[in-house]
């Protein structure tokens, strides 16, 4: 499984950085718009972290083969 974030923008009207994650799992692609509340200054390793997870609860990927990130 691989995870590609693309696209990360903060929102100020909605205080959020937005973006999209894409998840290759078996030779397919899925993609998953991500969202995470937060202050501007929030450091971008945080916001990765949140949207890597949020993608992973949305996939139909077992928890039991996601890695630590």
């Amino acid at each position: 499984m691989t995870i590609d974030i693309k696209n990360v923008w903060y929102n100020p009207a909605n205080a959020a950085f937005e973006g999209r994650i894409d998840i290759q799992r078996n030779g397919k692609s899925f993609r998953y718009p991500c969202s995470v509340e937060g202050p501007m200054t929030m450091p971008m390793a945080d916001v990765r972290r949140r949207m890597t997870h949020q993608a992973r609860a949305m996939s139909d990927t077992p928890p039991s083969i996601w890695s630590k990130s």
